[in-house]
């Protein structure tokens, strides 16, 4: 069982998928987190923005390393150091779609990713997870949310890890990301056609959860049938 959940910044793709995977017995693989990773390494190389091209290169040397949590932040680790807060910071979240839009950087982390997933019983979140990394996967979700929900819910989060931002500065950022995401020529983020829509605005987590896991079950019954 594959399960791909799609979506924009702060749509709640981390927190459901890592929920969902809990309650299902599935494993969790947060790409998000990856992306962000490279993109740490590439700022600190000096390669944003104009030597991006060469990020691929730099992050295929490095041991990175990825470590589920139940409740928390999928904790990242580059050449030993963890650095599960510093992914999250505003320099990393401006900078990523830049590193991720890269060709060489999208090759490396996709080719990762399949060879997580052909492991079998995963949830994987991100942009492209139904539509490019796994377009065959068993249940496709697209998570939406208006820009508002995602800047407090991006907010609340920065507030539990000891940053604060503000809601206005934030959605800027997300309306930016969003624009960027949607218009690169490689891997753009869309809704798969075959993917189910959820609007996750003014909706709890729990009811998200419910929904999701809902709708694997049910994919579940009738590959039983079949």
């Amino acid at each position: 069982m594959i399960v791909a959940i799609d979506g924009p910044a702060g749509s709640g793709k981390s927190t459901i998928a890592r929920e969902v995977a809990k309650c299902l017995g599935l494993r969790y693989l947060d790409t998000g987190a990856m992306y962000r990773t490279v993109t740490l390494i590439a700022l600190r190389a000096g390669l944003v923005p104009d030597r991006i091209a060469e990020t691929a290169a730099l992050a295929a040397k490095s041991d990175l390393r990825f470590v589920d949590r139940t409740n928390d932040l999928t904790r990242a680790f580059i050449d030993g150091e963890e650095v599960t807060n510093t992914i999250r910071e505003r320099e990393v979240t401006k900078a990523v779609s830049p590193v991720s839009a890269d060709a060489g950087v999208r090759e490396l982390l996709t080719a990762r990713q399949r060879e997580e997933g052909s492991k079998g019983d995963v949830v994987l979140e991100g942009r492209d997870t139904g539509t490019v990394v796994f377009p065959d996967a068993d249940v496709k979700i697209y998570l939406v949310a208006s820009v508002e929900e995602r800047a407090r819910r991006r907010r609340a989060q920065l507030l539990r890890q000891g940053v604060d931002q503000s809601v206005e500065e934030l959605a800027a950022d997300i309306v930016a990301r969003d624009a960027y995401d949607s218009g690169r020529a490689i891997a753009p983020l869309r809704k798969a056609d075959d993917a189910v829509e959820i609007d996750t605005t003014g909706m709890t987590i729990r009811q998200v959860i419910e929904q999701v896991c809902g709708l694997i079950q049910a994919k579940r019954v009738d590959g039983a049938r079949g």
